[in-house]
């Protein structure tokens, strides 16, 4: 899969694919119906597939002092999206200039003359140039009078209703990763580089791998049964069962939120490796120990529900 991060002097070969629109954060069970669609069109006609997004999401532009929300960042996007058979993605800026761009702009400067698309697939609540003022129909009409064809697909309906990425926050926010799961399609995940801490883990008998947490969102404070997996590394490609830790770490006067995994049955270094942590279930909220013999003694009762939780997932 190629990210492209222009849309001007475009290879031909990047040039010309079926393009599926949207901010795909999460990339859940609705995002997922409107890529399928795309990538049904784009086999049908022969030609590549591609997605277009906005990097940096068009909220942070907007409200860049605003609190992290994305549940899944460019990174971790684009490997999705590669899991589901894209040959492009076009990670376009969001700037100035993009945002000041009229609906009719954006058609013509991005998707004619640029992408040169033949057609473009969206879900039923797609808005796109200055001021949200361009929808669906839209859209519709200008592929009619430019010459490439438009799909429209309807949003998925779950248990509770719509599935969206907002809704899938909220779970995540009150503890609920099972749910939001279910609208994802997959156990949300949090990805990153693992970093040097405070190395306290190691003398208290439970060493943990850590995260830092710039640009996601923040679930609810606490503990967590979770599943490793080593995506570059010494270990990379191999997965462990453990016990996640998203919190302050008020027992020690901390106030940066981290995530700190500690994996089962591990012996090794992962210092600088790329791993993503997934949230399965969640055990209790994060609360302030006495002491560092209390916070032991609760850590040791974390992990066998962890190990229990884990062990009937399976």
């Amino acid at each position: 899969m190629k990210v492209v991060r222009q849309y001007n002097s475009l290879s031909p070969q990047d040039r010309g694919a079926v393009v599926a629109l949207g901010n795909f954060d999460g990339v859940h069970l609705g995002h997922q119906a409107v890529l399928a669609a795309a990538r049904r069109e784009a086999q049908s006609l022969g030609v590549p597939f591609g997605v277009l997004v906005f990097e940096p999401h068009p909220r942070e532009f907007f409200r860049p002092e605003g609190e992290d929300f994305r549940l899944t960042p460019m990174p971790v996007k684009a490997r999705v999206l590669r899991s589901l058979g894209a040959d492009i993605v076009y990670a376009l800026p969001f700037d100035t200039e993009m945002a000041a761009k009229l609906a009719q702009e954006f058609v013509l400067d991005v998707l004619v003359r640029g992408l040169q698309i033949v057609h473009a697939v969206v879900g039923e609540d797609f808005r796109f140039g200055r001021s949200r003022a361009g929808d669906a129909a839209v859209l519709g009409y200008m592929g009619e009078m430019e010459g490439f064809g438009t799909s429209l697909v309807k949003p998925v309906i779950g248990p509770e209703g719509e599935i969206s990425s907002t809704h899938i926050r909220e779970l995540l926010h009150h503890g609920k990763p099972e749910e939001a799961a279910q609208m994802l399609g997959r156990s949300w995940a949090i990805q990153g580089r693992v970093r040097q801490g405070d190395q306290r883990g190691r003398t208290i008998g439970f060493p943990t791998a850590n995260l830092a947490l710039d640009g996601y969102l923040k679930p609810a404070l606490g503990i967590y049964a979770v599943k490793v997996e080593v995506l570059f590394g010494t270990f990379a490609g191999k997965r462990f069962d453990g016990v996640g830790y998203v919190g302050k770490r008020p027992t020690f006067g901390k106030t940066d939120i981290i995530l700190e995994a500690n994996l089962f049955d591990f012996k090794g270094d992962l210092y600088d490796a790329e791993i993503s942590v997934e949230m399965r279930a969640f055990i209790r909220y994060d609360q302030k120990f006495d002491g560092v013999e209390a916070l032991m003694a609760q850590m040791a009762k974390d992990a066998e529900k962890a190990r229990a939780l884990l062990a009937a997932q399976k």
